[in-house]
């Protein structure tokens, strides 16, 4: 098993357990997915940020 370091949403407390040892809740892990260049869905991450729809 690998072991990250794992963030609360909430309390923003950062611990290696499954649940926050402030408030309970589960953590997630706050590490973002790899850059490809050669990413497909690149242009549906940039228009969902912008607020944009894509026309297909």
């Amino acid at each position: 098993m690998k072991w990250k370091l794992r963030k609360c949403p909430k309390d923003k407390v950062y611990t290696m357990k499954e649940n926050c040892p402030v408030c309970g809740n589960k953590t997630l892990i706050p590490v973002p997915p790899r850059f490809s260049p050669e990413d497909k869905y690149v242009k549906y991450r940039i228009e969902l940020k912008k607020g944009t729809e894509i026309n297909c």
